[in-house]
């Protein structure tokens, strides 16, 4: 399993960490519940690992949605073309698989908060693959409607968020962008009923000039690009400079 890349305040603290949540939780893969695992594996087994699918080379320059085949050139994808979005691209690190996906939804709905910190480095690693570790100015998370996140008690986009702005040394913005209207799941919607249906869900949470800023906007998964689009043309709207999404699972 890959090493991942942190300083050296930052691997202290992940060892207390670690051995925090090895007290609280047992060593062992919470997928397959029959190899060992430890906190810095995220819990996860070295066979259970090899079921992530990483987004790699060819994907589309837009929206990151990986391509099966050789491609020499950047190109945009069929759900890009002819499309403008107020963010510059969007990258994730994994594809969307029943094996991804469960984890994602044990964490959010589940109260499965162990597997918070292999989600925050799964994007981590991504953003050093790609070359994306330089040049942010802060980090947005997707804000959630606020009775939803009262009702599951956290933000994901919020928590894998902090971690990485952590590790940038930039700030978290978590009141830069104010959702308020309660959109409700996007998975059953199509393309334009997923447009239609955050169509005024955003606003600015305080007023801002981010002139020039390079902004990250983080959640866990990227499908059409509709809740995204839909918080960076808030964060357009102030002014931003480059505005990249940056989500742990990518959707097919």
């Amino acid at each position: 399993m890959k090493a991942w890349i942190l300083g050296g305040g930052v691997s202290l603290l992940k060892g207390g960490v670690e051995a925090g949540l090895g007290l609280l939780f047992p060593e062992v893969c919470q997928i397959c519940r029959a190899q060992l695992a430890k906190a810095g594996d995220g819990f996860v087994c070295a066979a259970c690992w090899q079921r992530f699918r990483f987004v790699r080379d060819p994907f589309c320059d837009c929206c990151g949605l990986p391509f099966e085949g050789e491609v020499t050139s950047t190109f945009r994808c069929g759900n890009c073309k002819g499309r403008r979005f107020a963010f510059r691209a969007a990258r994730a690190a994994v594809v969307a698989n029943e094996f991804s996906l469960e984890i994602i939804h044990r964490y959010k709905y589940s109260g499965e908060v162990w597997f918070e910190g292999l989600l925050s480095n799964l994007l981590w690693d991504q953003l050093g693959v790609l070359g994306l570790r330089w040049g942010w100015d802060l980090v947005v998370p997707v804000p959630l409607f606020a009775t939803k996140q009262r009702e599951r008690e956290f933000n994901q986009a919020e928590r894998i968020g902090k971690t990485i702005a952590d590790r940038l040394e930039v700030p978290l913005a978590v009141d830069l962008v104010k959702r308020v209207v309660p959109t409700g799941s996007q998975t059953m919607l199509s393309r334009a009923e997923r447009l239609d249906n955050v169509r005024g869900a955003f606003v600015a949470g305080r007023r801002t000039n981010l002139r020039g800023k390079c902004v990250m906007v983080v959640d866990d998964v990227f499908t059409t690009g509709a809740t995204s689009n839909a918080c960076a043309q808030v964060l357009r709207r102030m002014s931003a400079g480059e505005i990249w999404v940056c989500t742990v699972v990518r959707g097919l």
